[in-house]
């Protein structure tokens, strides 16, 4: 019989997001609104932000928008969404196997229903969701660059029940237990999420699904070296976008 979820804890990574913080969070807001009653009701729900290296009012916004905040000095996304993580399961006081971890990225919008989207399948008796993402309008991204992305990115896409090869930090959900097993996000400056799903044990149920993408920034001034902006820049450098 499957554990039900007791917790859902969103574990967000900034560094120098002060500008675009509150609607990242207000959207989460909104989507754990969705959590508190009917079927999907959690009776915990937590929201962490791990300010890495901030020099602007990142810490400050956040605690003003409602999340916990823990302040850290690694300037490294994989330690950053680590730290979120650990003081999350340390916060809700409930057992691994009862908890479900979301992750996204602080420069994200993620849909009203993310969370019990992946509820939903966490009920299903999956223990990782990896979803996808799409690109926000705004800041705007050259139709060029937008293109040779989507070519890419959708490459091999048949239907709406697209298995897709993506892993993205900013639409992960992981069972506690399945992420500890794991051994956590390693403190990497990058790619720490296919990291943690290349380290899941053995018959660890993953869903891979397109059902529900998070929008996230184009910007072309990416805070993570090797992540998705970067991606993007280059992308740019080859279209002239």
């Amino acid at each position: 019989m499957r554990a039900a979820i007791d917790a859902l804890v969103v574990a967000v990574p900034a560094h120098d997001e002060a500008d675009g913080l509150a609607s990242t969070l207000g959207s989460i807001r909104r989507a754990q609104e969705y959590c508190r009653s009917g079927s999907f009701a959690v009776p915990v729900l937590k929201l962490v932000v791990a300010a890495d290296s901030c020099t602007d009012a990142t810490a400050a916004t956040a605690a003003r928008c409602g999340a916990d905040v823990v302040e850290i000095s690694h300037r490294m996304a994989g330690a950053a969404r680590a730290a979120a993580v650990a003081r999350g399961l340390q916060s809700s006081g409930t057992r691994p196997e009862t908890t479900w971890i979301a992750t996204t990225d602080a420069d994200c919008q993620v849909p009203p229903g993310w969370l019990t989207h992946q509820l939903r399948c966490a009920r299903q008796g999956y223990h990782c969701v990896l979803g996808t993402v799409r690109i926000s309008a705004v800041p705007h991204v050259a139709a060029g660059v937008r293109a040779l992305h989507d070519a890419h990115y959708f490459a091999g896409r048949s239907d709406a029940d697209w298995s897709h090869p993506h892993i993205h930090g900013a639409n992960l959900g992981i069972r506690g237990d399945a992420y500890l097993r794991a051994g956590g996000f390693p403190a990497v400056p990058h790619s720490e999420d296919r990291a943690l799903v290349e380290a899941l044990a053995p018959g660890t149920r993953i869903l891979r699904t397109d059902a529900c993408p998070v929008r996230t920034s184009g910007r072309a001034t990416p805070r993570a070296p090797h992540g998705f902006g970067t991606f993007l820049h280059g992308l740019g450098e080859r279209t002239g976008g």
